[in-house]
């Protein structure tokens, strides 16, 4: 495929969010239809689970140009249905927002664990690695040390129960 179709399709593409339960994949399509063509419609729906044939809250419409596409994001974006107000972007708007924050989620990850790798800030695959085999070794310090901790306590406790073992120790307790 050629990359600009993908950048072209892309920018036809329309993502709906904050869908009511309520709204439709018919009533979705006569919504956004006065705007120009719709080429593909993708109604989400919960295919696993308890909430499984239950709308997750988020569509797709696909127009046959991206004019038709940025008229429809100008007139519906904001526009309440069934009291919600509706969020309306290009499908590639939503991808890159959601690509910023996971990226900012792995910068702050790798700011807590001291690694930074990559060139968009993201960490790399062995820094990655990196990381979980520090944390696990610090784990593994901190559960020794513990266990030492513990076999120390109840060392001292030992050693006192035995000097309260002698002939005025547990007696002079159970009295």
């Amino acid at each position: 495929m050629d990359a600009s179709y993908i950048d072209e399709k892309s920018e036809s593409r329309l993502y709906i969010g904050n869908l009511d339960l309520k709204i439709t994949e018919a009533a979705l399509i006569k919504m956004f239809s006065p705007y120009g063509k719709i080429v593909s419609e993708d109604f989400l729906w919960h295919t696993r689970g308890p909430k499984r044939g239950v709308p997750r809250g988020f569509a797709f419409i696909e127009y046959s140009t991206k004019e038709e596409a940025k008229l429809a994001k100008e007139k519906m974006h904001g526009r309440l249905a069934c009291g919600r107000p509706l969020v309306v972007r290009l499908a590639s708007e939503k991808y890159l927002e959601d690509a910023a924050q996971n990226s900012s989620k792995a910068v702050g990850e790798a700011n807590k664990t001291g690694f930074v790798g990559g060139t968009s800030g993201q960490m790399n695959r062995s820094a990655k690695i990196a990381a979980i085999k520090n944390k696990l070794k610090a784990l593994e310090e901190e559960s020794s040390s513990a266990k030492k901790q513990k076999q120390a306590d109840n060392s001292s406790c030992n050693g006192s129960l035995n000097c309260l073992s002698g002939k005025d120790g547990l007696n002079n307790l159970q009295n």
